[in-house]
């Protein structure tokens, strides 16, 4: 399922600490949008960096945010990128809203950062 614009995303949530990071196909269920991410920040700093670094990198391949909401409160960031919607949560807000189960239905890959093996970290 991943392509490149939804591999840059990862990518820069990764790059930003996110964790939990989830791309649902929401193409079946809604006309809203194509791919929802979920992913989760430490706090309100760090969901701001993180939508600045997937603005960043996103407008580097010539895509613009349409829109983004809650910014400034920074506890659930929504970057809408027309058929990709970014969600970026504190993790209460995360639970709170519950978007893991009210799109249970659709299909699910998450994104886990290559891990560097025990022996080559230093």
């Amino acid at each position: 399922m991943m392509n490149n614009v939804l591999q840059t995303i990862c990518d820069a949530l990764a790059n930003k600490k996110c964790v939990n990071t989830k791309v649902l196909d929401v193409r079946e269920l809604t006309t809203i949008a194509d791919y929802f991410f979920l992913t989760s920040a430490r706090n309100k700093k760090n969901t701001q960096a993180a939508a600045d670094e997937v603005e960043e990198k996103l407008k580097e391949t010539g895509i613009i945010a349409i829109r983004k909401e809650g910014y400034n409160e920074g506890d659930w960031i929504l970057l809408d990128f027309g058929d990709i919607l970014v969600h970026i949560f504190i993790d209460d807000e995360r639970r709170r809203f519950d978007f893991d189960t009210l799109w249970k239905d659709a299909p699910a890959e998450e994104f886990h950062e290559a891990e560097v093996p025990e022996n080559d970290a230093q």
